[in-house]
């Protein structure tokens, strides 16, 4: 416990708040990523900006109908970020390695 406490503290990993926004840009088009949550609500600026900071997400565009959104694309970091805890299961001996420390 006190390892993922630390991890936390350095912010080396999302928190949950940014897991859960970053995660939306994985299937869509480009790692376009939304800027409505999933109740319809606009993700807070500081989630952007401290993916943004973090290297998980980068600034995409302009919104010529409101130059105060900023529309984010996820990067390859960011990626990485939210598929830290995927295993992939191997399904013949060349994927062996692909295993990490259970």
């Amino acid at each position: 416990m006190v390892e993922v406490a630390k991890i936390e503290e350095n912010q080396s990993v999302p928190t949950q708040i940014q897991r859960r926004w970053l995660v939306r840009g994985l299937d869509q088009p480009g790692g376009k990523l939304p800027l409505f949550d999933l109740e319809g609500q606009k993700v807070s600026p500081r989630t952007v900006r401290l993916c943004v900071e973090r290297g998980w997400a980068e600034p995409w565009f302009t919104n010529p109908l409101k130059p105060d959104w900023l529309v984010c694309r996820l990067t390859p970091a960011g990626r990485r970020a939210v598929g830290m805890n995927i295993v992939r299961i191997p399904t013949d001996s060349r994927d062996i390695s692909l295993l990490r420390d259970w």
